[in-house]
């Protein structure tokens, strides 16, 4: 039989986001900056709340294009809060367009990529945890990131919410050392990048 962390239980859509995705390194800038609108989004849910959601929100905010959602006002955070598809908070729906501007603001894909996986210097760290509860809500990383992301204009990106984007997008690999998916996604690697300077 096989071992997975247990965190997905056996939902259907749960197991297939943890054996595909979750973990799995995220270079591109556009793609990490949705993932941590959705995880700023899961604040006081579950993610499987969200996953289910996924589509619906991608829907709604034009394919997390950052500068379009950039460009919104109150109309549209109007038309967001009346969508019943996605989570209908007025703070995290404000959160998602001053943090598109944000991530213009650093220069969009590249530049917000090689500045997040500077911190890592371009490679996933490996964490060697045996089960769920070894694993941390937080760490001082985390919470140096959220810091820095808070002074470049972002918002709902807490420390434990930084760290639950730095698992999903795996710049830490948290698989508990018993899944199938530990080796694997340690095992990736990582695309040839000019440098991973912060900026």
């Amino acid at each position: 039989m096989t071992q997975r962390c247990t965190w997905c239980g056996d939902d259907p859509l749960y197991v297939a986001y943890h054996d595909t995705e979750w973990g799995v390194p995220e270079y591109d800038g556009r793609a990490l900056w949705e993932k941590l609108i959705l995880d700023g989004f899961q604040a006081g849910l579950s993610w499987i709340t969200i996953l289910r959601k996924r589509d619906a929100f991608r829907e709604a905010f034009q394919g997390f294009d950052p500068a379009v959602i950039a460009e919104w006002g109150e109309d549209d955070v109007a038309r967001l809060l009346g969508n019943s598809g996605i989570i209908r908070h007025r703070g995290k729906i404000e959160a998602t367009i001053s943090n598109a501007r944000a991530y213009l603001d650093l220069g969009g894909a590249r530049p917000f990529a090689d500045w997040i996986w500077g911190y890592v210097d371009g490679k996933p760290l490996v964490s060697q945890r045996a089960s769920l509860p070894d694993i941390p809500a937080a760490t001082p990383l985390s919470t140096q990131i959220s810091k820095d992301l808070k002074k470049a204009g972002f918002k709902f990106c807490g420390p434990t919410i930084v760290y639950a984007w730095m698992q999903a997008c795996g710049l830490v690999n948290d698989h508990v050392t018993g899944c199938f998916r530990f080796e694997q996604v340690a095992s990736a690697v990582p695309p040839t990048s000019p440098g991973w300077e912060r900026r």
